[in-house]
């Protein structure tokens, strides 16, 4: 229930996540910004040169909208997976989980901190590749709905991979070892229906094939999967997680010492 309580709990965490990711934009947004500057040039200009047009849209145009999931995933994953770890690192978790205040509101709180860097990112990432390509838009509404929910899947994954983190080095190996291999074998550099029927199928396994191609039917039109099957499998995900780690914060695994 959003009680006056819950509205201020939830509106201090949101805060605070927002201003300590913006207290040091240098390191959180800057750097997003310069690595997919270069992928629109090295993969845009250069590569993308060559290959000529995929999907019937010129390369560069193909691969904008699965740059800027990237980003967005990249990005809310990692604000929420670092910040949570660190308020367990420092014992403030504790002091959350005994004020009273239900924990749906300390998941959101910090999932919301973790959307909200993503799609400033993302934001970031699509005036820049206004300097590289004109890009056009097919359906905002599937582009807004697309961003807030794929940003809201990775910010849950943060949390729940800061929950079970022991160490600093323990929050790079998801990212490392298991997000970086799915988003580049996401359809964001190409189109699934270039593969072998076996590839295809073992693409549609991957969640993030979804996301991209929902992202890019938003701007395109054009979309290697079912639109209304992409947001069910991000739908599913979100209640998953959301889910999992509502049941790790009550049961205080990983957070208790």
């Amino acid at each position: 229930m959003m009680t006056f309580q819950n509205r201020i709990a939830l509106s201090s965490i949101l805060h605070k996540e927002v201003h300590r990711f913006m207290r040091i934009w240098v390191q959180t947004l800057v750097p997003p910004a310069i690595t997919i500057s270069l992928y629109f040039v090295i993969f845009g200009e250069l590569i993308g040169s060559r290959i000529g047009s995929m999907g019937g849209f010129d390369y560069m145009s193909f691969i904008v909208p699965g740059l800027i999931m990237m980003a967005v995933i990249t990005n809310s994953y990692s604000n929420v997976a670092s910040s949570f770890f660190s308020a367990k690192w420092q014992r403030n978790v504790e002091e959350m989980l005994v004020a009273p205040v239900p924990n749906w509101v300390i998941v959101a709180g910090y999932v919301g901190g973790g959307m909200a860097r993503g799609i400033l990112v993302g934001l970031i990432v699509t005036l820049i590749s206004l300097l590289f390509v004109d890009i056009q838009i097919h359906n905002i509404w599937v582009i807004i709905t697309t961003v807030a929910l794929t940003s809201a899947v990775f910010a849950l994954g943060g949390l729940i991979n800061a929950i079970f983190a022991g160490s600093y080095d323990d929050i790079s190996i998801i990212p490392t070892f298991i997000l970086t291999p799915l988003t580049y074998l996401g359809g964001v550099f190409y189109s699934i229906t270039m593969l072998p029927d076996f590839w295809q199928g073992v693409s549609q396994v991957n969640p993030i094939v979804y996301m991209v191609n929902a992202f890019r039917y938003g701007f395109l039109g054009v979309s290697d999967v079912s639109l209304t099957l992409a947001f069910a499998v991000i739908l599913t995900f979100i209640i998953s997680l959301f889910t999992i780690a509502m049941v790790l914060i009550s049961k205080g695994i990983g957070l208790r010492s």
